[in-house]
């Protein structure tokens, strides 16, 4: 394993690698010193996992990430920034794998590398490869989120484009209409024209709309499975504070996104795992095509309380299965799970509302 930090202390890189040995590691780390730019500069090094801090230079952060991204597809992508960044996390996902607090944790980076290899393994699996190729034809990408979501990153995008997305799906459009003027939104005054309802819906709540409608299409037997998704978008972003709120949204949204293939011919895969390997497909953020892989197994992962964690307690108090005990309790999560019971019961009836 060869471990490559690009950030300003240079001196912590002997630390590191020894604290790594004690764990029984042996992994070689480098060092990426400040004023070494983008180019071939981070690829050169042939990285396993690479580190980057962005609290130091984050142009330059994203564009080593970036070129990590193109050159060694299979390295680890961290980003280290301050706690609270919460607008520059989102950002991050679309370059990194994994974001984490500063300060750099020996044993956070090393459970975060080997959760992603695990997860790498897991979804390249021949097995899982067979079993997706022998299906004719897989869901389409939902290009209309996508589409959103790179312009929602842009501080440039107005209103106007972001209006005009939405109303390219006639039903999309009621839909939003219908939302901003239920019980959950509406401030007394109905809304007839769509620019005004994206504005009362807010970014996040229409991006998710937007998901729902382009994943779970219309029909009698998308019914039940679009209403467990609400609901369970809308416990999992209970769970989590900040930045982990809206991507465990998204993440319970799309916790069963593995029962749109054809059952039949899944075999033994689970649906948990050809689901998130449908999402990597679609080129959707690491975290959340993690968490749809693990959220029936959560003790397959490492580390605290998150991502994951939050998909599983919301999907099982949704369907009315067990939550993992020893999990929670591992995580110290436990002591939250009446909370969270009670939450789930007293969760708005609506589920069309309650996800937004």
């Amino acid at each position: 394993m060869h471990l490559v930090l690009a950030w300003d202390h240079g001196d912590e890189v002997t630390r590191l690698q020894n604290e790594l040995a004690t764990r029984g590691l042996d992994w070689r780390v480098s060092w990426l010193p400040p004023g070494v730019d983008a180019g071939s500069s981070a690829a050169a090094l042939e990285p396993d996992a690479f580190v980057c801090s962005a609290d130091s230079d984050w142009p330059r952060c994203n564009r080593l990430l970036d070129e990590v991204r193109v050159r060694r597809p299979h390295a680890v992508r961290i980003v280290l920034m301050e706690s609270g960044d919460n607008a520059r996390a989102v950002e991050a996902l679309e370059y990194a794998q994994r974001v984490l607090a500063e300060p750099l944790d020996t044993r956070t980076i090393a459970a975060a590398v080997q959760g992603m290899q695990d997860l790498q393994r897991l979804l390249d699996d021949p097995e899982l490869k067979r079993v997706i190729a022998g299906i004719g034809t897989l869901p389409a990408a939902p290009r209309q989120y996508l589409a959103l979501t790179r312009l929602l990153r842009d501080p440039e995008a107005g209103l106007h484009a972001i209006t005009a997305i939405t109303a390219q799906d006639p039903a999309l459009a009621a839909r939003v209409l219908r939302l901003s003027n239920s019980a959950y939104y509406a401030a007394g005054r109905e809304i007839c024209d769509l620019r005004t309802a994206v504005v009362r819906l807010g970014k996040e709540a229409l991006r998710r709309m937007v998901l729902v409608s382009e994943v779970f299409a219309s029909g009698p037997e998308m019914d039940g499975l679009r209403e467990r998704a609400l609901r369970t978008s809308w416990l999992a972003g209970q769970l989590l504070p900040g930045v982990g709120a809206g991507v465990a949204a998204t993440a319970g949204l799309l916790a069963e996104v593995g029962r749109l293939l054809p059952q039949e011919d899944l075999g033994e895969v689970p649906h948990s795992v050809a689901g998130a390997y449908l999402l990597g497909l679609w080129g959707l953020p690491t975290p959340i095509v993690e968490a749809v892989a693990y959220h029936d197994q959560p003790t397959q992962m490492s580390g605290a309380f998150w991502i994951t964690g939050a998909v599983h307690v919301a999907a099982a108090l949704v369907r009315g299965t067990e939550v993992d005990h020893d999990y929670l309790a591992r995580v110290g999560a436990l002591p939250m799970l009446p909370h969270w019971r009670a939450l789930a019961a007293a969760s708005p009836g609506d589920a069309g509302t309650a996800s937004y």
